[in-house]
């Protein structure tokens, strides 16, 4: 334990200057019902910077055409930057090539994509899907459908009451029908940050190919694509300060070469007769139609303020905001907090005795505060934990501890209305 708890330890960085910060994000000068807005709610989807807004608004005042198919000056700009974005991400999570990151809708279409086109094809009865206890119903239900596809079986590795992935049982299901690993990097119902280098080690060692659901973990924590060693990595860009409607798929190459399209149509082709259609090369051979050209330069809009940033303060600052609204929501009485792993990112999950979490989420709303409440697309999680739901305050880069002072006052006024 003592080694993996070094193993965790942060090298010292510089304190974000949030203040300075939040003056980018123009929504959080909106007011709820009188009161200032408190967003902890970035766990369903981030706010955006001006930067972002900006970059999206001057491509369709003066960039907006067609990608990839148009000889004209404006085709020509648009598609330099929709590849200029690709070529970010490529940077951004330390992919090996442009050709290795595939253009989305979001992370459930890229777990589908994966689902079809590269487990389908190749499972069998009998053979098995495993995934873990704190899934994401975008990591279950995919699985689901390719397994009632082929008659293949989805098996799940537990979770402890702390809500950390048991990897000794993880290890015990790798077996010689385990076709496919597929986790989540951080849990968006507990807040557990999975220890993807374990994870993906043991299945490596047993020729097990890993997706890894990167949706809670991208804006988070610096991802490093060739260091995890997984085979995909899924996630999308409004949880990254991007726009809605972008997602990204990494794979490495020689998987995406050997899997066939997911979806037919243009731009995916090189050639077509009735007869016979040629593919295209990565990874258009998987961004079939008009893609979301400004949602992917709008992306890489986002991805150059984190880097702006630092991921790495980031991460330290948003771990200083969790272990305040943790200790501080942990003495009120009444409140039990849902999910307590060793390693967590900034989420925090919880039930408060004779309330309703949907209520705890209404009132705070009345106060200007933000969360989200119910069982957050969790079921299984919450199952486990024997409630129907929680409240949930996740917290980001813009985020304060004024704002965790607002959220605990808050809730203090619900148990007291309550009582």
């Amino acid at each position: 334990m003592k080694m993996e708890r070094e193993v965790l330890a942060k090298p010292a960085v510089a304190p974000l200057e949030v203040a300075r910060l939040r003056q980018d994000f123009p929504i959080l000068g909106e007011r709820i019902n009188g009161r200032r807005l408190v967003y902890l709610d970035n766990a369903a989807t981030t706010q955006k910077p001006q930067s972002v807004i900006d970059t999206i608004a001057s491509y369709y005042r003066h960039d907006n055409a067609n990608v990839h198919r148009g000889v004209h000056a404006l085709s020509q700009r648009a598609t330099d930057a929709y590849e200029a974005a690709r070529a970010n991400v490529m940077r951004f999570v330390n992919a090996r090539a442009p050709e290795e990151v595939v253009f989305t809708r979001g992370t459930t279409d890229a777990i589908n994509l994966v689902a079809q086109s590269f487990a389908r094809p190749q499972l069998r009865e009998g053979d098995e899907v495993l995934v873990s206890a704190m899934e994401h119903h975008s990591n279950i239900v995919p699985w689901q459908l390719v397994c009632q596809q082929t008659g293949a079986a989805l098996r799940v590795a537990p979770i402890d009451d702390a809500g950390d992935l048991i990897v000794d049982a993880y290890a015990a299901l790798l077996r010689p029908r385990t076709k496919l690993v597929a986790v989540t990097h951080v849990s968006n119902a507990l807040g557990s940050i999975v220890p993807l280098a374990r994870v993906v080690a043991l299945a490596r060692a047993a020729g097990i190919p890993v997706l890894v659901d990167g949706a809670q973990a991208i804006a988070h924590m610096p991802v490093d694509v060739q260091a995890l060693d997984c085979d995909f990595y899924a996630f999308s860009g409004h949880k990254i300060l991007g726009p809605t409607g972008i997602g990204i798929l990494y794979g490495k190459a020689s998987r995406l070469e050997a899997m066939p399209p997911y979806q037919g149509g243009g731009d995916m082709i090189r050639s077509v007769t009735f007869e016979r259609t040629v593919y295209n090369d990565l990874p258009y051979k998987f961004e079939a139609g008009t893609p979301n050209i400004a949602g992917a330069i709008g992306l890489g809009a986002a991805l150059d303020y984190m880097r702006g940033v630092g991921v790495e303060a980031i991460d330290a600052h948003e771990r200083a905001l969790l272990a305040d609204a943790t200790a501080r929501l942990a003495a009120i009485p009444g409140l039990r907090i849902i999910g307590t792993a060793r390693d967590k990112a900034g989420i925090v999950s919880f039930t408060l005795e004779g309330v309703h979490a949907h209520d705890v989420g209404t009132i705070l709303d009345h106060e200007g505060i933000a969360i989200r409440a119910g069982h957050h697309c969790a079921m299984p999680v919450m199952a486990q934990f024997g409630v129907a739901g929680t409240a949930r305050a996740s917290f980001a880069l813009y985020n304060t501890h004024d704002e965790i002072d607002a959220l605990v006052a808050g809730v203090e006024r619900v148990r007291r209305m309550f009582r």
